[in-house]
């Protein structure tokens, strides 16, 4: 069973980890590793019944079979008042004007949509999924103070932006007497650490939880550099986002794996999980095996020199503003 932590500085708990559904749905697009909602039944079955009770998605996954799948599947295995559901707004989920980004009528139109796909009355974390550089984010944090005081919401994240970015929303709530952020779910993995320089540690200081996303680096850090996947030859973005991170990084994490007798994605995993800062890493699995290996990964403790053998080959890299 996995332990329960509070989510920044709420009284709100989640599982120690938190199953992503990024890959729910058909294959589309990018997401050509999708998988059928039989599958998807399967690893919230599985997270359910380990005592996971964390489950994130987005309004674009899948164009929005993901929340669909999700929600279909919450409502049949878990308790709707146990379970902490997060979804995201940002991205066009249609072609022409108003399709995206975080104006007031944006978020309170994706909103209801992800409410009705999910099949849910409230979410408990509305997230901005990237930042709007269009719309002043006084608007944007009006309309989602306004989304939480209709009941739509119990609490507001944010994901991937310039630290900058962060406290400028922060501050501009706490200005107006809006809500807060309580949750920022940024990159960050043994291959890209440059959110240690700033956003990390903005969120502890200022009691914000960290809930990274791909903390096995699409995959990278579970298996050896060369090696290619289905995940790797469909998502050209995996080349993008790793290509000048150190294959020695990589090597590490296999060398303390073979070490501890372990898999790479346990250790991988049990060292972003236990970073200053992290409350829970959002794990996208496709097979019931990489939800169990996950699993297993919580109760895996790193010495201080396995830590230090998988730290010392980062090398600086280019920090991503999206």
């Amino acid at each position: 069973m996995v332990e329960y932590v509070r989510l920044g500085a709420t009284g709100l708990e989640v599982s120690r980890l938190c199953l992503g559904s990024y890959s729910f749905g058909e294959p589309i697009g990018r997401s050509a590793w999708g998988i059928s909602e039989d599958v998807c039944r399967s690893l919230v079955r599985t997270a359910v019944e380990a005592g996971v009770n964390f489950f994130d998605s987005a309004n674009v996954y899948s164009r929005g079979d993901s929340e669909r799948i999700l929600g279909r599947a919450i409502a049949e295995f878990a308790d709707r008042a146990q379970v902490v559901i997060g979804t995201k707004v940002h991205t066009p989920m249609r072609k022409g004007p108003n399709a995206g980004g975080l104006s007031r009528k944006a978020v309170l139109h994706e909103i209801d949509a992800s409410l009705e796909r999910l099949g849910v009355d409230y979410v408990d974390l509305y997230q901005i999924h990237r930042w709007d550089p269009i719309t002043p984010i006084e608007e944007t944090m009006e309309a989602l103070h306004d989304v939480v005081k209709s009941g739509k919401a119990r609490y507001l994240g944010a994901s991937s932006m310039a630290a900058w970015q962060f406290a400028k929303a922060q501050h501009a709530a706490e200005r107006h007497g809006w809500t807060r952020f309580i949750s920022m779910q940024d990159h960050y993995n043994l291959l890209y650490r440059e959110e240690e320089r700033e956003m990390i540690p903005m969120c502890i200081d200022q009691g914000v939880g960290v809930i990274p996303w791909s903390p096995l680096a699409r995959g990278v850090l579970a298996r050896e550099w060369a090696v290619r996947t289905a995940r790797t030859d469909g998502d050209p973005w995996v080349d993008s986002l790793y290509e000048d991170a150190s294959p020695a990084v990589v090597d590490a994490v296999g060398k303390v794996a073979s070490d501890r007798g372990a898999s790479r994605a346990q250790v991988a995993l049990a060292w972003v999980a236990t970073r200053p800062g992290v409350v829970a890493p959002v794990v996208g699995a496709t097979r019931v095996e990489h939800l169990a290996e996950a699993l297993a990964a919580m109760a895996l403790r790193l010495d201080d020199d396995e830590v230090a053998q998988l730290e010392a080959p980062y090398l600086p890299r280019r920090h991503e503003v999206w």
